[in-house]
């Protein structure tokens, strides 16, 4: 059962070594620690994810190999570019074609379409209420579900706001026991959705998204808050893992570093100049997702 983004709302400066740092090999070019000889299926079978998606990748090859091979071709090719750096236009055209087709698609995975604050609360009622009995009641609605949830400060979601429509993708890293996998988010208007890396590399624009954060400002002027709950794939992705993506919404856009936002500019205007290990780095130094790695000390002392 989740609780609420505990760490959301006030991340500490809590730094982790970087001994642990190894790339999956999910972004391209992989690093050299990960990438072995082999190109085409049989490195993708390499992937320490490949299980996960096996029969959407299989599915693929079968209902339409010419794709297959081609988004295999494209792949090996991304993998001869410089180790450290990683084009990511092509990514972000596609999560931006699959953002224009949210609004018409019928959903998939059990998400909801059009999920409104008013199928969750009865926003009229709540309005006779203060921000905090309001915050009490979303707080214990969702803490019987298991589900990522938050009450935002009104300031705090309008910097993130902002920021989302000047650079509405970003790359994100999701700590795992092996190393990393990495997972691109996609605002469409309130919604931000999450997909694996792996996934676009091998579905393209239709890859479906894993997990979707709601964002309602209903009572954002009103009240000062904004509040935010979450699907997921629960094929993909459990509870403790999507609230680690959530709160990394927090460490980029939230920032009041403007080294750290600028990861996120670069990533969205000067895609070329992105290098993937810096977003391994922030998330290390900020300590997010260390509870996801078994067995892991922090360095404390």
């Amino acid at each position: 059962m989740a609780g609420p983004l505990l760490q959301a709302w006030g991340l500490g400066a809590a730094l982790r070594s970087r001994a642990a740092l190894r790339p999956l090999g999910l972004l391209a070019p992989p690093c050299r620690e990960v990438a072995g000889p082999g190109s085409g299926e049989a490195a993708l079978e390499e992937n320490p994810f490949y299980g996960k998606y096996r029969h959407k990748i299989q599915e693929l090859r079968r209902s339409s190999p010419d794709v297959f091979e081609s988004r295999m071709e494209k792949r090996n090719e991304v993998k001869k570019q410089p180790v450290g750096y990683s084009n990511q236009g092509e990514f972000i055209r596609c999560m931006e074609e699959k953002a224009e087709g949210l609004g018409t698609k019928t959903s998939k995975g059990g998400f909801t379409k059009d999920k409104t604050l008013d199928s969750i609360l009865n926003v009229e009622m709540v309005k006779e209420k203060s921000a905090e009995e309001i915050k009490e009641i979303w707080n214990q609605y969702f803490s019987a579900k298991d589900t990522v949830y938050a009450v935002i400060p009104a300031e705090k979601f309008d910097l993130i706001w902002k920021r989302a429509q000047k650079c509405p993708s970003f790359l994100y890293a999701l700590p795992r026991k092996e190393g990393y996998e990495f997972f691109v988010g996609q605002w469409s208007g309130t919604e931000l959705h999450f997909t694996s890396l792996i996934n676009i590399q091998t579905q393209g624009e239709t890859a479906p998204s894993q997990l979707v954060l709601y964002h309602y400002p209903e009572l954002q002027k009103e009240k000062g808050i904004v509040l935010m709950t979450a699907e997921m794939d629960s094929k993909f992705l459990v509870v403790h893992e999507a609230q680690c993506l959530a709160n990394q919404v927090q460490l980029f856009y939230a920032t009041d570093r403007s080294r750290t936002y600028e990861l996120v500019e670069t990533f969205n205007h000067r895609s070329s100049e992105f290098k993937y290990m810096s977003v391994i780095a922030e998330l290390e130094q900020s300590g997010l997702g260390r509870e996801l790695r078994p067995g892991q000390v922090s360095d404390k002392s």
